[in-house]
């Protein structure tokens, strides 16, 4: 069965997420560093899936990973096409995001979480290699996307934005391949705890050091982002238990968490959409951004909206993992399925495909007063500063 622990810790992710992105509030990315977490989650299930079937689960990560952002493209290219984006090569890149596909000016805001998927893009395609390293030299493998970003933030290594992203988030990743190890639940107490706490230190004085525009955010400061995000992911994932059983004695929370965890990449995909379109609707009517009131509406506007396209096409995440397609899928407790076969830890049982998630990330621009996130490499034709969830 699955750990549900890691099920309730996406679950979690990508509500701080929508949240954030309606919100703004910065000190939600410190409270909960959601993309770290999720890339952590990714790399987790990619190491289980590397040690079933080895090369092979490159095909089923992109398989899993594609078909909806196939769904996607087939709503908004049409309409950017329509709207003055102009036909190229290029387009083909939303068939295989290897890099940032085309995009007009709206539609650079409200597609620009699509970062995420050319970063799982990635990380997916140089697992095989990062796995075949870890198993033989762990600690050299994990230091090295940390000392790349320092010598790229110290200005020692002038790498392009493909290696900064690697510095940024594959850590989490390989965090995960360290998970599925067992290697953090191994690790004693007093060795875990204090390298937390030396990593929290660092990562937060980098970060009072050097402020963002929107202060104390996360994604404004990479070197800060992922000194953060590993000291918090040791402790969640180190100490993470076998299991949460006051999950199974709730029938609502478990459905909850379930469809959220099956549904995460349509989630993730369509929000910022909603985000973007409603921002200018409800500053209209008065619901302002510094209003309680306004930003709960505008929370509950959007969950509402993502829902609807939720029951609509969530379904082909389903396809995508050979599923029975579901219009809402089943609570874990009726629909728990057999255990996974010769799983070297509880960890490897890691739930749905994190690639499902999402995330959102550096540098946020702002449509209205809606914090609106963009990539660190920009889609083309966007003008807007890049950020994360």
């Amino acid at each position: 069965m699955r750990n549900r622990y890691l099920d309730v810790l996406r679950f979690l992710a990508i509500v701080r997420v929508v949240v954030y992105h309606v919100t703004g509030w910065a000190t939600l990315t410190l409270v909960f560093p959601a993309m770290s977490v999720m890339f952590a989650l990714a790399g987790s299930l990619m190491a289980a899936t590397l040690t079933r079937v080895g090369p092979a689960a490159v095909g089923r990560r992109l398989r899993r990973l594609l078909p909806s952002l196939w769904v996607m493209a087939a709503v908004f290219v049409p309409a950017m096409l329509f709207t003055g984006l102009p036909v190229t090569p290029r387009l083909l890149l939303w068939l295989f995001p290897v890099a940032d596909p085309p995009a007009n000016h709206w539609g650079a805001l409200a597609l620009s979480v699509i970062w995420y998927l050319r970063d799982y893009l990635w990380f997916v395609l140089a697992s095989p290699i990062a796995f075949w390293l870890f198993r033989r030299a762990p600690l050299p493998t994990l230091l090295a996307p940390y000392l790349l970003l320092v010598a790229i933030e110290a200005g020692i290594y002038p790498a392009p934005p493909v290696l900064r992203e690697f510095g940024l988030y594959f850590g989490a990743w390989l965090l995960g391949f360290a998970h599925h190890a067992g290697m953090l639940r191994r690790l004693a107490g007093w060795v875990l705890y204090p390298a937390a706490l030396v990593l929290a230190v660092a990562g937060g004085a980098w970060i009072v050091a050097h402020p963002g525009p929107r202060g104390y955010d996360l994604n404004d400061n990479h070197l800060g982002n992922a000194l953060w995000s590993a000291a918090f992911i040791l402790i969640a994932l180190g100490r993470a238990p076998a299991g949460i059983s006051w999950l199974a004695r709730s029938r609502l929370a478990d459905r909850v968490v379930t469809v959220v965890n099956r549904r995460a990449l349509t989630i993730y995909l369509w929000h910022m959409p909603f985000v973007v379109a409603l921002t200018p609707l409800v500053d209209v009517v008065g619901w302002s951004h510094q209003d309680p009131l306004g930003l709960a509406i505008r929370v509950l506007l959007v969950f509402a909206l993502v829902g609807v396209v939720t029951l609509a096409v969530g379904w082909v995440e389903d396809v995508a993992a050979r599923r029975v397609p579901e219009l809402v899928p089943a609570g874990q407790s009726g629909n728990a399925g057999p255990p996974a076969r010769a799983a070297a830890t509880p960890a490897a049982r890691a739930g749905t495909d994190p690639a499902a998630v999402p995330g959102a990330r550096p540098a946020e621009a702002t449509v209205g007063r809606a914090v609106v996130p963009a990539q660190r490499v920009p889609m083309e034709a966007a003008t807007v500063e890049i950020s994360a969830g």
